[in-house]
């Protein structure tokens, strides 16, 4: 089965969903040699995409929506549990992402791969206010605030609390990171609100936080090799 037929497959299971059907899919990635950070990269995070893409275009039924979101967030789960840890390496991550849970699972996908990479993680969801995210970013003094799928009604906050951390130096040593949502959507917005860095896949994400530099190839792990590999840039479209 090719890349393409497996991520339709996959999306058809999830939208009609047939719970038994998507874990014999994931566990057979995971015995053709998938590794579990190539399913959560390039399985799992292409076809949030595209469940997502699809419901904001009306094309997708809630209750096809509801399924497939659900579904795919006990299998994130799943995945997730089987990353093999890595060595810590110092680097302190403090993240946070769009109000809803479909926006929390994708920024799951992004934290279970920083963490299994050796960062310390602290994880707070979405809907936290601006001002409390920016006490804590205070206190804790991360190296890296990663806001992973940020929907557009977030902007406001984020350029918020960007501007204060810059205005006031609550923490130097902070460096802004933003993926997916919203900045995916809309080409050149990480730059426009002063982002350090910006990535656009969870794998992605680990990149720049591990080299502190953008990515200028990203690079995904092949599902049917379970090996680090090319994979095309995802697509900006016009922000919702």
């Amino acid at each position: 089965m090719s890349h393409a037929d497996h991520l339709e497959r996959f999306f058809e299971v999830l939208v009609n969903g047939d719970r038994p059907a998507a874990r014999a899919l994931i566990e057979g990635s995971l015995r053709d040699g998938a590794t579990p950070g190539a399913l959560l990269n390039d399985l799992c995070f292409p076809v949030y995409e595209k469940i997502e893409q699809l419901f904001r275009a009306d094309q997708l039924t809630t209750v096809g929506y509801h399924l497939s979101t659900r579904l795919l967030r006990t299998l994130v789960d799943q995945v997730g549990a089987k990353l093999p840890a890595t060595p810590a390496n110092g680097k302190r991550v403090f993240a946070f992402c769009g109000p809803s849970q479909s926006e929390e699972l994708a920024a799951q996908m992004a934290v279970d791969l920083l963490e299994a990479a050796g960062c310390h993680v602290t994880f707070c969801g979405g809907g936290v206010p601006g001002d409390e995210v920016l006490a804590q970013v205070h206190a804790r003094r991360p190296d890296f605030l990663v806001i992973f799928a940020a929907a557009a009604s977030d902007l406001p906050s984020v350029r918020e609390i960007i501007d204060q951390i810059r205005e006031i130096g609550a923490a130097d040593r902070t460096r802004i990171v933003v993926a997916a949502g919203v900045f995916n959507r809309a080409e050149g917005l990480a730059e426009e609100i002063h982002c350090d860095l910006w990535a656009t896949t969870p794998l992605e994400t680990v990149k720049v936080v591990l080299t502190g530099r953008l990515a200028q190839e990203p690079a995904g792990e092949a599902i049917t090799a379970g090996r680090i590999g090319p994979r095309a840039k995802a697509s900006r479209r016009a922000a919702a």
